[in-house]
């Protein structure tokens, strides 16, 4: 599970707006694309450009650059080449932290941990400078796209990033603890009778990374019995999740089929209590349980995963 990571760089180019969005054109092959839509399309540690008269605040126009790379890489070509520029200047660094609930506790423990003043987001950059940071919180999983409409909540702090970064890593895990006391603690088994355990265990942590389900305390291999005098392996995950288990278990039975193709066998317990199949609705059989969640996987998973997973899952159904 993520909780935290950078957001894009932001950085004003000012001077003769016509010929530095020119130049920026020409050397990185881009247009313009409007300013939400840049920031929501933007990965971590990429750089949205803005364009402004040399007068101009640092007041975001309507439309900017995206441009994949980081902004040193970014700047560096600029430097280089033949765009002329009568000043530069970047905005504070932004942090995006995914709080599920809870929002306006975390901002109050962050503003007073870090000794910062919350505002939203424009403000914040608008008063930051280039050396501050932005503790930026949504309640989306941070792999998926974010934009200014999904962050519930900003923390401008005057202090240098990594500073604040390296300080949070250490106790993120104690402010959650502090705002979500109710954490469950879940066993994943998994078995697959035809021993293809590498490509299921990989499915099976393309999922929890994915849809952020959780934090992977422990794994390893252990042995079930099915039968009396039959033993067999399974692969074990042990999982904190603020999800309800019978979420996570319905989940999960979306990777046993493939359509017809059985892949392998998943179950959730909660302590030494098996959370059985039955008690997550009204479903004829576990095919028709694993059918809708898949489709449920399917509408959730990002494009990228579910590509990894189609292409894992085409190898075991062929075998």
């Amino acid at each position: 599970m993520r909780l935290l990571r950078f957001g894009p760089s932001i950085v004003f180019l000012m001077g003769d707006v016509g010929k530095i969005k020119e130049g920026i054109r020409v050397l990185f092959g881009t247009d313009e694309i409007p300013r939400e839509e840049a920031i929501k399309r933007s990965h971590e540690f990429e750089t949205v450009l803005f364009v402004t008269p040399p007068a101009n605040t640092t007041v975001p126009p309507e439309s900017g650059f995206l441009i994949r790379r980081d902004a040193k890489a970014v700047l560096s070509e600029i430097v280089n080449s033949k765009i002329s520029l009568e000043k530069v200047k970047a905005e504070s660094t932004i942090i995006l932290l995914h709080i599920p609930e809870k929002i306006d506790e975390a901002l109050k423990l962050l503003e007073e941990k870090f000794e910062g003043e919350i505002m939203d987001l424009e403000k914040a950059l608008d008063r930051g400078e280039a050396g501050d940071t932005v503790i930026s919180v949504t309640r989306k999983k941070l792999s998926s796209p974010i934009g200014p409409e999904d962050i519930e909540g900003s923390i401008l702090i005057k202090r240098y990033f990594l500073d604040v970064y390296r300080e949070l890593l250490i106790d993120l895990p104690v402010i959650l603890f502090k705002l979500l006391p109710e954490w469950n603690e879940l066993t994943i088994k998994l078995y697959d009778t035809e021993r293809r355990y590498e490509e299921n265990i990989e499915r099976l942590l393309l999922v929890i990374e994915d849809l952020d389900l959780g934090f992977i305390v422990g794994e390893g291999w252990d042995w079930d019995y099915p039968r009396p005098f039959m033993r067999v392996p399974v692969y074990r995950l042990k999982l904190l999740t603020w999800e309800k288990p019978e979420r996570i278990k319905f989940l999960l039975k979306g990777l046993e089929y493939r359509g017809y193709k059985r892949l392998c066998d998943i179950d959730v317990f909660i302590g030494n209590k098996k959370i059985e199949w039955v008690s997550l609705g009204k479903f004829s059989s576990k095919f028709e349980l694993a059918k809708k969640a898949r489709e449920e996987l399917e509408k959730l998973l990002s494009e990228d995963v579910k590509k990894k997973l189609h292409k894992i899952e085409e190898k075991l159904v062929g075998e």
